[in-house]
């Protein structure tokens, strides 16, 4: 495991949120680097065991030696499938880092930065199909609105998708240097470098279909995880951040609180950090890309 792949995120707070206890079971929903794996295992005793999910083939050269690791090249969306395959119905904790590794941004060719010049592609998985230029060059006007606008918060997303649709006319928008000029063009001038992370961020979304897996593994959540289970989450975005916030305090991704004929609040979990833990100073000067980290910490009733 490489600490230059990718330097784990409030990981400390994230252990000690985890709660862990002589021979727990817990699930690394993010392995990547693996550095909060490594820090996972340092925690548990010798009848411990650690799940560690992870779609991108890259993560897999950084599984570490250890036999209390079990380490699954799939995307968290099938941990429920995937532990039931090793006979574990529930475990003691669950932790999700949501960021993109730093590995996946300084690789060029992975196209997920508008840094480098880069065929448009921003696959987590190399297998999949559906890439950034796909995306670009064959959705409709309408769906591409609404995914700058929904995953981006773009706010002039109709500007940008017609400049777009102009240029892919003339000529297919392959690379990433092609897609910034573009957007580029419809940035307002103070954020431009703000405007082009919405607009990769958007594309990066949808091409990995992040915001319905993120769906998909938090309901999971309720079924895997024991009464006193933790629910530990690092997310680094409004959209996702708001879903796990909605998520933790209700059960639901409305945020609709149910009470009972008494006015009890029914929530399947206990919120742990009332108030949100972000990186402090000393961690935001290590590591910069610790800025936007929120995390989240639930317990499982």
């Amino acid at each position: 495991m490489s600490a230059i792949y990718h330097i784990p995120v409030l990981a400390a707070e994230s252990i000690e949120g985890m709660n862990l206890h002589p021979g727990a079971s817990v699930v690394d929903a993010t392995f990547g680097g693996g550095g909060h794996s490594a820090m996972i295992l340092n925690a548990l005793d010798s009848g411990g065991r650690l799940f560690a999910f992870d779609q991108d083939e890259d993560a897999a050269g950084n599984a570490i030696e250890d036999d209390r690791l079990f380490f699954i090249r799939h995307n968290f969306r099938y941990v429920r499938n995937f532990l039931k395959y090793y006979d574990v119905e529930q475990v003691d904790a669950v932790f999700a880092d949501l960021g993109v590794s730093s590995h996946e941004f300084d690789e060029a060719e992975r196209g997920f930065s508008f840094r480098f010049d880069a065929p448009l592609d921003m696959r987590m998985n190399r297998e999949a199909t559906l890439d950034a230029a796909k995306v670009v060059n064959e959705y409709d006007e309408e769906k591409l609105q609404m995914i700058f606008r929904m995953y981006g918060e773009v706010k002039n997303a109709r500007k940008l998708v017609a400049q777009i649709v102009k240029a892919r006319n003339e000529a297919p928008i392959k690379t990433t240097t092609r897609l910034k000029e573009i957007a580029s063009s419809c940035a307002p001038r103070a954020i431009e470098n703000k405007y082009l992370a919405q607009v990769f961020q958007a594309l990066r979304i949808e091409v990995n279909e992040e915001m319905e897996a993120l769906r998909e593994f938090l309901a999971t959540t309720l079924e895997i995880l024991k009464p006193g289970g933790r629910l530990v989450i690092l997310t680094y975005h409004s959209l996702e951040d708001r879903l796990c916030k909605n998520f933790m305090k209700s059960g639901n991704f409305e945020g609709k609180i149910e009470k009972d004929f008494y006015g009890n609040v029914q929530s399947p979990f206990k919120i742990i950090n009332r108030k949100v833990i972000v990186a402090g100073e000393q961690e935001l000067e290590a590591n910069p890309r610790s800025r936007s980290a929120k995390l989240r910490i639930a317990e499982r009733i």
